[in-house]
């Protein structure tokens, strides 16, 4: 997922990665479509969130087997 900052040249919300050691800043245009990377983010995170639980969970049932 990327991560969302202001771009220290306009100040805009970005988009940044990495590529070979440098930060690259990609501008959303959209303000709609940054409030969307936040949800699917907040998403992301909350279903990573329950698939570690799972796997532990299962991880005990193996041994408790």
């Amino acid at each position: 997922m990327s991560d969302i900052a202001s771009c220290p040249t306009c100040g805009s919300k970005s988009k940044i990665s990495e590529k070979e050691g440098n930060t690259i800043y990609k501008a959303v245009q959209d303000e709609e479509a940054f409030k969307k990377i936040g949800q699917l983010k907040k998403a992301m995170q909350k279903f990573k969130a329950k698939a570690e639980a799972l796997e532990i969970e299962l991880e005990a049932l193996k041994i408790k087997n």
